[in-house]
């Protein structure tokens, strides 16, 4: 298994859908970048989050998460409370070949404000946009800006086929189009 290149993933996105809307160069002046990297496709944060409230007092459970414990918020500056995070999605689309995984991780601009971003690999035909899980490790409240760089994809491709891809076991994050709360 290989990291990918950028003439390689140019040429997944282009030519097989891997990545849209997919941006072939990197994009940086005034923003955080995005966009083709060397090893890699930085992706942005859509301008929709669900914000975590602790206002029910509820226990966070990943097997009965209460909806409640979120709040909707759509704008170009989300601010994520002291100590909080918020789920996002990605403004791109994935179409994961059956050869390929990949691995997300946040931009250093983020980090080095505390801010860390949380993904699972994209697994092999999984598709769809990818919820996105933002930590403000601060004590203070710290801003996310929306259809800008959060995160840096890397593509791994097998030399081999797996048996069983996410879409031949029905994974259930499948096909998502929305932010997605955790599911059993």
């Amino acid at each position: 298994m290989g990291l990918k290149p950028d003439h390689w993933i140019r040429k997944m996105a282009l030519e097989h859908g891997m990545i849209e809307p997919f941006v072939d160069h990197q994009v940086r002046d005034g923003v955080i970048s995005y966009g083709v990297s060397s090893y890699g496709y930085d992706i942005r944060v859509a301008d929709e989050f669900k914000i975590f409230t602790n206002v029910y007092n509820t226990v966070v459970d990943p097997k009965n998460f209460d909806p409640r414990s979120m709040v909707d918020f759509k704008g170009e500056v989300c601010i994520i409370p002291p100590n909080s995070f918020v789920l996002a999605r990605t403004v791109e689309y994935f179409r994961i070949p059956r050869r390929v995984l990949t691995i997300c991780v946040g931009k250093s601009s983020y980090a080095r404000c505390g801010l860390i971003v949380n993904v699972t690999p994209f697994e092999p035909e999984w598709k769809g946009y990818v919820t996105l899980e933002i930590s403000n490790t601060t004590p203070l409240p710290a801003k996310i800006y929306a259809n800008e760089g959060i995160a840096q994809v890397l593509f791994f491709e097998a030399d081999e086929e797996c048996e069983v891809s996410y879409a031949d076991k029905k994974g259930k994050y499948q096909g998502q189009q929305t932010i997605v709360l955790p599911k059993v």
